[in-house]
């Protein structure tokens, strides 16, 4: 108002010759104080400077959500990055409302009276600038769109997760203050109608159009995510599978209960007509434990109605690509056994054990000489399959056929506009003929004389700080969305349903013929579809080079876990768990904490008073681990790339499980059948005391000359220094396993070792073993899921208490 008023003031004065030659004279004269030019100079500095922090903050921040959330699943649901996900949204509308304040044609408009007499104003304009900000808020928003998840299953499984409608609405009010801030602008660049002159058409048409474009892509995905998450809650095939598949093995076991089946091992048996894709295309009904399939609907009419059963898929030899037929037909192996443990994880009581021929044709599995990298895929990709259904949105997409392929063209979309934008974006840059982001005209005015000084020009902001994070985040969209489009193209949810369809067009009257890209799509391979890297965490709490590092300070003043590293699981130590597999099948499928296997062989028996089981599960690995550290000293390891024999073998299996269950009780001790704070607690008390003997022999020994030697001095310092009671019986049982004589101590103690996991492998805390698949896997978490195929779905200990079974009332 005061500016209106000032310039009414300037064309209101006498316009009089002489009046104008004196007017002239005195504005020529008249300057603008130079601290008040300061103070303005100032102060718009600091609020473009601000508003460019905040700017260039975002691209950062939604980097670190799209690198974590599309290449390092593990860390997604880590209590960190969590924080980071609820800082960026709780921000979001705050900041973007505040740096759009401050964009209006007269929100940077500037008054200050430096005096009584003069008073400095100021207007200030940008059209670029605003563009930049609004297109950057919309880009945020997709980026954080593509990294969220939606999730829609059982009401016993746990929570469903919706679509981010949350993003609709500040989409909707990011919309509205691009519109309030343009106005004028706006209609005329995106009604088409408006004042507006020729020189700057080009620019407001341009700029309306790559400021609201991801406008139209947001809605579009926020729509497609509510759709496929609505279809999927009342779909048979998703969110109300486990319900279904419940009843339809109670119908299974009841008709295998009018047949005898074969035993194990008499033939190669058929799989079993589990299932693996189309409850939709069957009629149900509901009964009081679930639901199942009505009338011809059974396991004995799945053909006729479009389901598709695993021993209709072991059929497809003539059908699938040669060279991929096996991997194909274990990939909906994989997908039928995830559906049984999704039934696992609602609480529901299935046991696989039920099913004799279930149990029949896994064990067949697992008796097979070399055939242990196969049964290790096989469980793998089903913990895939269960990975992506609770902690993505792409399952979802699967309800109807034709949702992917319009998930891919969305995405396409998107990449289009991510492409095409930034040629517009330079082209309105090199149109402008300026490299800054606001443009002022000042003046000041001397109420005394009443003279208006004339006007000046000032540029604040650069131009790179609007292209710099607009272009940063088109870079991340464009890579989340080809992520999106790989992750549908080679996804194994996309290769089973094509399987499926194929299948059941084969069933039909026509021949089937799979189609050359068909076939192209079931051989493509990608490492996002893989989730578990095979790899196992090490630790041990005999630290034979105590040196105080950096890492290790801070680990111990933060009260961190033990430091850790991942290592490739040997081959040895999966055929070292398949040995004991296959062992435990003749005596009635009892795992016991590795004392089992001591009394299969003829000199175990004086090893067993390290296996107590009232001692607990904790106890009983610290004690082992302890001698197997020991006697690792006196046998180290040969170099990397000689040639194995079994001993070697045998110890490369032994040591690696033994740092792997120090891992666990340092990592995740809720995995493991004791209670957690005491294993944690105890693993520990141990460490510090074997640290305390081993600083001991680090300040007071000389240099070593053999291993021997070595193992000798490390027996006598923790003999006479340790104050642990589970150090002392380690130290103890080292020394005994050293005097073997019958057998090499590396045998043992792979043979127990491999037990020993497996004894620890099926507890009851599902959420341990699901936060364990978020991080992407562990590999007791895949030794679970195949004991509980195998029908062992728990430790001795909880079989005869109370707690075996997890059983909840529908």
């Amino acid at each position: 108002m005061f500016l209106i008023l000032t310039l009414n003031l300037a064309i209101s004065w006498p316009m009089d010759g002489r009046n104008c030659t004196a007017n002239a004279r005195l504005q020529e004269q008249m300057y603008c104080p130079s601290d008040a030019v300061e103070t303005f100079q100032n102060t718009m500095g600091k609020q473009i400077w601000l508003e460019n922090a905040l700017l260039l903050a975002s691209p950062g921040i939604m980097g670190v959500l799209v690198g974590i959330g599309g290449y390092g699943r593990r860390y997604r649901h880590h209590p960190f990055t969590r924080f980071i996900f609820l800082g960026a949204n709780t921000l979001f509308l705050p900041i973007i409302s505040y740096v759009v304040s401050t964009l209006g044609d007269r929100s940077n408009d500037y008054v200050n009276l430096h005096n009584d007499c003069i008073t400095f104003a100021a207007l200030c304009h940008s059209n670029f600038h605003p563009c930049m900000v609004i297109t950057w808020a919309f880009l945020v928003q997709i980026a954080a769109l593509n990294t969220t998840s939606v999730v829609a299953i059982n009401r016993r499984e746990g929570r469903k997760v919706g679509p981010p409608l949350e993003l609709l609405v500040k989409g909707i009010w990011t919309f509205y203050l691009g519109a309030s801030i343009t106005k004028q602008r706006f209609l005329y660049g995106f009604l088409g109608f408006g004042p507006s002159d020729h020189q700057t058409s080009f620019t407001l048409i341009t700029c309306t159009k790559i400021m609201f474009a991801p406008f139209a892509i947001l809605c579009a995905k926020i729509w497609f995510k509510c759709y496929a998450f609505e279809k999927a809650r009342l779909s048979f095939a998703l969110a109300r599978n486990p319900s279904l598949i419940f009843g339809y093995m109670q119908q299974l076991q009841q008709q295998e209960g009018q047949h005898d089946e074969p035993s194990v091992g008499e033939e190669a048996p058929l799989p079993p007509p589990l299932l693996v894709m189309g409850e939709d295309s069957a009629q149900v009904e509901k009964q009081h434990e679930g639901y199942v399939f009505s009338n011809e609907s059974g396991a004995a009419g799945t053909e006729n109605i479009g389901l598709v059963t695993l021993d209709r898929v072991w059929q497809l030899d003539n059908v699938l690509p040669t060279t991929s037929t096996p991997r194909l037909k274990d990939l909906c192996l994989s997908f039928a056994l995830f559906k049984l443990l999704r039934c696992r994880f609602a609480k529901y009581k299935v046991t696989n054990s039920g099913s004799t021929k279930m149990l029949n044709f896994f064990w067949s599995l697992l008796l097979q000489n070399g055939e242990h990298d196969r049964v290790f895929r096989v469980i793998a990709d089903e913990l895939s399959f269960l990975h992506d259904y609770y902690y993505s949105s792409h399952p979802t997409s699967y309800v109807k056929f034709w949702l992917p392929i319009l998930g891919i063209f969305i995405s396409l979309l998107s990449i289009y506009y991510c492409i095409v934008a930034p040629c517009f974006i330079v082209m309105i840059a090199a149109h402008k003929n300026s490299s800054a982001q606001i443009h002022c005209w000042f003046w000041c005015h001397n109420a005394a004389v009443a003279v208006i000084s004339k006007w000046h020009s000032r540029r604040f902001g650069s131009l790179y700080f609007d292209v710099v994070p607009v272009f940063l985040l088109l870079a991340l969209v464009l890579i989340t969305e080809v992520g999106e489009i790989s992750s549908y193209i080679c996804s194994n949810w996309t290769k089973v349903s094509l399987i499926c369809h194929h299948l059941n067009r084969g069933s039909s009257q026509h021949p089937l013929r799979m189609h050359k890209w068909v076939r192209f799509l079931l051989q493509l391979r990608s490492k996002r579809t893989k989730h578990w890297d095979e790899t196992m965490g090490q630790c041990s709490v005999l630290v034979l080079d105590p040196r105080a590092t950096l890492p290790a300070l801070l680990r111990r003043l933060l009260w961190l876990p033990d430091r850790k590293r991942k290592v490739k699981v040997p081959a040895a130590v999966k055929v070292c768990i398949f040995d004991v597999l296959r062992s435990i099948h003749s005596n009635g499928h009892q795992l016991r904490n590795g004392a089992a296997s001591l009394r299969r062989s003829c000199i175990g028996e004086r090893f067993l008073w390290a296996c107590n089981r009232r001692s607990g599960t904790a106890e009983v690995m610290l004690t082992w681990h302890i001698a197997t550290c020991i006697l690792e000293v006196r046998h180290p390891c040969r170099p990397h790339g000689s040639p194995l024999i079994s001993d070697q073998l045998h110890q490369i299996a032994a040591t690696h499980l033994s740092r792997y269950c120090a891992y666990l009780m340092a990592w995740s001790p809720e995995l493991l059948p004791d209670e957690d704070v005491w294993s944690k607690s105890l693993y520990k008390a141990v460490k510090e005391d074997a640290g305390r003997a081993l600083a001991a022999r680090a300040a007071a020994a000389g240099p070593l000359v053999t291993p021997e030697v070595q193992y000798r001095e490390l027996v006598q310092l923790l003999g006479e220094d340790s104050r642990h009671e589970v150090l002392k019986n380690g130290v103890k049982l080292a020394t005994q396993l050293a005097e073997l004589v019958e057998e090499t101590p590396w045998a043992v103690l792979a043979r127990f070792w491999a037990e020993m996991v497996l004894h620890a492998a099926p507890s009851k805390n599902l959420r341990g073993h699901s936060k364990a698949v978020a991080r992407g896997g562990e590999l007791i978490t895949l030794l679970w899921a195949l004991l509980f195929h195998a029908g062992i779905e728990a430790t001795p200990a909880e079989t005869d208490g109370t707690m075996a079974s997890i059983v909840l009332d529908i």
